[in-house]
């Protein structure tokens, strides 16, 4: 059923869709996390009537504005790379996905455009409470439309509430509820829109503390890091929070990507977590580049079991019990799974082909046989594996997935400490004779940016070579078209969104260079 596909051709996809993605991710944390801190400002301002916080309010809606419109143009490109580069995937789940996206549209620019043009042009011109509603619709309304792009990349991770039509050969939503409420969608909602929380706190602090670092707007650069610093460290330790959560749904739905970022390679009962690690540069007894030896390692007994499943005790399958089976904990070797797929898809030719002939008795025999339970749980959940010619492929890139999941976390810990220091600085009135912590806020900046982009990392590396989890994989979901057209455009892009993130950071430097404006209108 499926032709020859050049790997070049879908490397370079993936790599174009990487490209559009990372950049798209450098704009939308920022949107998620500052609207809800411009909202809790200007609610300051609404409930004190201080003039100060309107003015602190309108700086940082200039810098969101400046970052919200670059990210829409990335974020438009992004979306119509799902035709263009993945027509297969497109056709196969088009039912179940377009419906989140569709609504994110909906949200996107129904609920965001009218609300943010209330918010920005409103002042004076509407009342101050009707003003602040509208501000907070548009920080509900971003990570609204943030929900339906993570519900449906969940899904991606994790396909619950469909049904394959034969008929159609594609995917087919049965349960609504069932795509919007999966753990996996929960998770990764709460930890990535959190993680956005975090990254637009330490912006405002980072900013705020270059201002005291120049002697210039002191009352507003402590107003802002005060907000900042709490909303910050809330977020913080809920990102802690979450991300374990998310790490044990995936470490039962998705584990061979579990055992990448953790680098487990032999599972184990009372699996020990490696809290640091360094991998060997080359292996040469390896055959793939995708597994190389620790060259050191810090392990902490058992906390990995703990991790993933609640229990000190419990077996975590490594890599190599996913790939060769573990017949004694139930993991079916990758040779078997790709057998079992090779027979899904060659049921489902067989049905097309007897349909085709017009031998409707065998199609319909063949077609109660394929949506059989039983043929669709021991050989239908396998269909993606079908189309894999190398078991090897099946592995992704341990040391990537390792070092991104590491970065993260040690990042995250490091954040929750900055905002407890920003916060006490702050509140005892030690901020501006702390210039080694104002001048570490600037440099945390693009921390924040780093940790946010590994977690993306993590999340899409780690499930390679799967666009959708077991059912479909790169090489069979990617567009038959020419090698050099997907070149050609992703040095175009490359060169356009470099440009944009150029324009943004000047734009915003000068801005911030220019600071708050004193305000002079009635409210």
């Amino acid at each position: 059923m499926l032709e020859a596909i050049d790997l070049s051709l879908v490397n370079w996809s993936r790599a174009q869709f990487a490209l559009t993605a990372m950049y798209h991710w450098l704009f939308v944390p920022l949107t998620l996390g500052l609207t809800v801190i411009i909202a809790i400002m200007e609610t300051m301002y609404v409930k004190t009537g201080n003039v100060e916080w309107k003015r602190i309010t309108k700086f940082w809606m200039v810098l969101f504005g400046i970052n919200f419109a670059i990210g829409v143009a990335t974020g438009i490109i992004l979306e119509f790379e799902f035709g263009t580069n993945w027509s297969n995937y497109s056709w196969f789940v088009g039912d179940i996905f377009g419906a989140p996206l569709a609504i994110e549209g909906i949200f996107a620019f129904f609920m965001e455009s009218t609300f943010i043009a209330v918010m920005f042009f409103g002042w004076n011109k509407v009342s101050k409470k009707v003003h602040l509603l509208s501000t907070w619709l548009t920080a509900i309304g971003a990570n609204l439309s943030a929900l339906w792009i993570l519900v449906a990349n969940a899904w991606m991770q994790n396909p619950v509430g469909m049904q394959f039509n034969p008929e159609t050969a594609r995917n087919e939503m049965v349960s609504f509820w069932e795509v919007l409420f999966s753990p996996t969608a929960i998770y990764k909602f709460l930890h990535t829109t959190s993680s956005g929380f975090v990254l637009a706190s330490i912006f405002v602090i980072g900013i705020s503390s270059w201002f005291i670092l120049k002697k210039r707007n002191l009352v507003f650069a402590r107003k802002s890091i005060l907000v900042a610093a709490i909303f910050g460290l809330v977020s913080s330790v809920y990102v802690a929070f979450t991300g374990d959560s998310s790490a044990r749904d995936i470490a039962q739905q998705q584990p061979m990507k579990f055992a990448a970022f953790e680098g487990l390679y032999n599972g184990s009962e009372g699996a020990g977590l490696i809290a640091l690690g360094v991998f060997s540069t080359s292996d040469s007894d390896s055959t793939n580049q995708n597994l190389l030896d620790f060259n050191m390692k810090l392990e902490i007994p058992n906390v990995l079991s703990y991790m993933a499943y609640m229990d000190w005790n419990a077996f975590v399958p490594g890599i190599n019990d996913l790939i060769n089976g573990n017949e004694k904990y139930g993991y079916l070797s990758a040779d078997e799974k790709i057998a079992r797929g090779k027979a899904a898809i060659a049921k489902l030719k067989e049905y097309k082909d007897a349909k085709n002939s017009g031998d409707g008795q065998l199609a319909d025999q063949l077609k109660t046989e394929f949506m059989d339970p039983d043929f669709q749980e021991n050989y239908f959940n396998y269909f993606g594996y079908g189309y894999i010619t190398d078991k090897n492929l099946l592995i992704p890139s341990v040391p990537l997935s390792f070092y991104s999941f590491h970065i993260m976390v040690g990042l995250g810990f490091y954040f929750i400490v900055f905002f407890v220091l920003a916060f006490l600085y702050t509140i005892r009135g030690k901020l501006e004779k702390k210039k080694g912590f104002l001048r570490l806020a600037v440099w945390t900046i693009p921390l924040a940016y780093i940790a946010s982009q590994a977690g993306w990392i993590v999340a899409e590396v780690g499930r390679q070579p799967w666009v959708i989890q077991d059912l479909m994989p790169t090489v069979a979901a990617v567009t038959k078209i020419s090698t050099s057209a997907v070149q050609v455009t992703f040095w175009l892009f490359a060169a356009i969104f470099t440009m944009l993130l150029i324009a943004e950071l000047k734009i915003m430097l000068r801005q911030i260079k220019i600071g708050p404006k004193m305000d002079g209108g009635q409210h």
